[in-house]
């Protein structure tokens, strides 16, 4: 079947016309979330204790027996039946075994039993019952994925990056990111300045959960304005930050390629996350490096690019890989 967005599925909900299973995977935790609860929702309060159960995958009792044998029960005194089995990458996705194992042998599921029981349900499901997996992530060549792919509806909350396994272009990520900010402080009646909203995008790169969590600081420091600017922004950013955020980038902009690299293992250190170095630079590549050398941009952008893709890869240590680009950006 293919894959719905949550709109697509808000909109079933507001239609009465649920699907029988729905598998919701992604990074964006908050969105996965939200779309969960919203299915839970359908079943009306009084009868939650009847007819909602929320499952986790992994723990002992949350068994692919004891799924099947939840969604088979018929709803009472009521329609439908919503079944949610959060961490759901347990079942989707189970760890490979270590390298004394067999070759492509996988761990048995947590909880017990194995998934063709879950299979045979996708197949053939109650339709008196919603099943929802939600998933952080899932093995794509395993049979039951390939049957849900089948039998069931898939919705991708992927956040920035709009897919597992695609490309990152950092700069549709940036403008994606840039348009939640102005799309969720126009929700809370602000406005806020092109070059704020530039900011708190960028430091986020490509993870959806800094960005959320940017914005939601962003609008507790500046509730009552009118107008957020860039320094309502620069607060906001520097929370999270080590003591200098840029430190980095102004060594590069200098040139002192030692000097880059000291601050970006301090950063490294101190627990920023790669991707959120990655942002950085990436801002200093298009907003500050033209203005500095506009013949380096093509070269920087190019190393930015395979950095992010190795980044999303695997492609190597990803303190090596960040290294590797500062020493690239410091070259004049």
């Amino acid at each position: 079947m293919p894959a719905a967005t949550p709109q697509a599925v808000r909109r079933q909900i507001a239609q009465g016309k649920l699907d029988p299973v729905y598998l919701i995977v992604g990074d964006d935790d908050a969105e996965m979330a939200r779309l969960a609860a919203d299915l839970s929702a359908v079943v009306e309060d009084e009868l939650r204790a009847f007819n909602l159960e929320r499952m986790y995958a992994g723990e002992k009792a949350t068994s692919p027996a004891a799924i099947v044998e939840s969604a088979r029960t018929l709803p009472m005194m009521g329609e439908r039946r919503i079944v949610v089995v959060l961490r759901a990458e347990r079942l989707l996705k189970p760890k490979r075994r270590g390298k004394e194992e067999e070759a492509g042998d996988v761990e048995p599921v947590p909880g017990g039993g194995d998934t063709d029981l879950l299979d045979a349900y996708v197949k053939r499901p109650e339709p008196l019952t919603t099943l929802v997996f939600v998933a952080s992530d899932v093995d794509r060549s395993r049979r039951l994925y390939k049957s849900i792919q089948k039998h069931a509806t898939i919705v991708e909350c992927w956040g920035l990056k709009g897919s597992s396994k695609d490309r990152v272009d950092l700069r549709q990520v940036a403008r994606a990111a840039e348009q939640l900010v102005r799309q969720a402080v126009a929700d809370a009646g602000q406005q806020i300045d092109p070059a704020a909203a530039r900011l708190v995008a960028e430091r986020a790169g490509t993870d959806i959960a800094t960005l959320r969590g940017d914005v939601e600081r962003l609008l507790l420091f500046a509730a009552g304005k009118p107008k957020i600017d860039l320094e309502d922004a620069q607060e906001v950013v520097s929370v999270e930050t080590t003591q200098d955020d840029w430190a980095v980038t102004s060594a590069i902009q200098r040139g002192d390629r030692a000097e880059a690299l000291r601050q970006l293992a301090l950063a490294l250190d101190a627990g920023t996350v790669s991707y959120m170095v990655l942002g950085q630079l990436g801002y200093f590549v298009r907003e500050r490096l033209p203005g500095i050398d506009a013949r380096r941009v093509p070269a920087a952008v190019e190393a930015l690019f395979r950095t992010d893709l190795d980044l999303k890869t695997s492609g190597g240590d990803p303190r090596v890989l960040l290294e590797r680009l500062v020493v690239e950006l410091c070259r004049r």
